[in-house]
């Protein structure tokens, strides 16, 4: 939701994290990585449609960069609800930028995505490919959120922006302390997945199986999140260099289709998992997957975990917290 973002701060400002995330107080992922690292972590409530909140914290506090993760992000319910994914991902973001701007804190890492892309022209997509063909609304405010930041560093020097266009970030910690955990029904094939595994939901939808790939089934580049957070941490470095407007794809290089997941899946959990063939979903596309070879090249960044580890981390995760952070019964 518009509700989730982190603000970094470096010495001189010594704050290590301030997030901006649901629950009044701090949320029990939260209290897991604090445990981890045997330390605080400063923790706000705030939405970033809220103009005068996001105000009062940059007088607050001294930050170095942001790190803007902020957005509703399911692209079959951007079709359906196009306004609300304008106001809250658009104009939150005028919002972000306009208070970094006050408060010249002119250093950005943004999250962005694969679905800027469109329906591919060539695979694998490397950075050069034509962006802005979106086929979801989703997409598309992705891809001007791009445009505002490329345009905001090229009207003032001064600002650097680095653009990650992720793919499809799956897995948990190694721990299986800290993972994915969708509030309500998940919008993502991995976690849908895995809860059917768990028990939670019966059977799995699978949107379509007449595209062109090789089972009829759409084919992505799933991403494990933590190589993707390490991808985020290449790109907090990379601002140092006052590098301008930087884009990058977060990918593996390899794609996989809907059913070869859920063997995957079924594999490292011993667990099957039943699926049904439905109607393709509005806006979504045969195949999409990334040629991540410039991130090497200039971040300094690999993706290095494969499908097998991903699937691991995922289950050890969904079969330790079997309804997620919380208690809570099933909505």
């Amino acid at each position: 939701s518009s509700t989730l973002y982190y603000l970094f701060g470096f010495p001189p400002a010594g704050h290590i994290l301030s997030q901006v995330f649901g629950e009044c107080n701090v949320p029990e992922s939260l209290r897991r990585i604090e445990t981890f690292l045997d330390t605080k972590i400063e923790f706000h409530k705030l939405d970033l449609l809220d103009r005068p909140g996001l105000e009062k914290l940059f007088e607050q506090h001294s930050f170095y960069a942001v790190m803007h993760f902020a957005g509703l992000k399911a692209v079959g319910e951007s079709v359906e609800q196009p306004l609300r994914y304008y106001r809250v991902n658009l104009t939150g973001t005028i919002n972000l930028l306009e208070v970094m701007q006050a408060y010249r804190v002119h250093n950005l890492v943004f999250s962005s995505s694969a679905t800027v892309y469109g329906d591919p022209q060539h695979l694998p997509i490397d950075e050069q490919h034509p962006a802005g063909g979106c086929t979801n609304p989703y997409g598309k405010t992705k891809f001007f959120i791009e445009e505002m930041i490329r345009d905001q560093c090229k009207a003032e020097k001064d600002w650097n922006a680095v653009l990650l266009r992720y793919f499809n970030p799956i897995g948990a910690h190694i721990s299986g302390q800290i993972g994915e955990d969708p509030q309500g029904i998940p919008n993502n094939l991995l976690p849908y997945v895995a809860q059917v595994a768990v028990g939670r939901r019966k059977l799995l939808n699978v949107f379509g199986n007449d595209y062109d790939t090789v089972d009829g089934t759409g084919v992505r580049d799933y991403i494990h999140v933590v190589d993707l957070a390490k991808g985020h941490i290449a790109a907090l470095r990379k601002l140092k260099d006052n590098c301008g407007c930087k884009v990058y794809n977060l990918g593996t290089g390899t794609g996989y289709s809907v059913l070869q997941m859920v063997n995957a899946m079924e594999k490292v959990s011993g667990k099957e998992i039943p699926y049904k063939i439905a109607p393709r979903r509005n806006g979504d596309i045969a195949s999409c997957y990334a040629d991540p070879r410039l991130a090497e090249t200039e971040l300094g960044w690999k993706a290095s975990f494969g499908l097998e580890r991903m699937c691991e981390d995922l289950w050890r995760w969904q079969s330790q917290n079997p309804t997620g952070f919380s208690n809570r019964t099933e909505q």
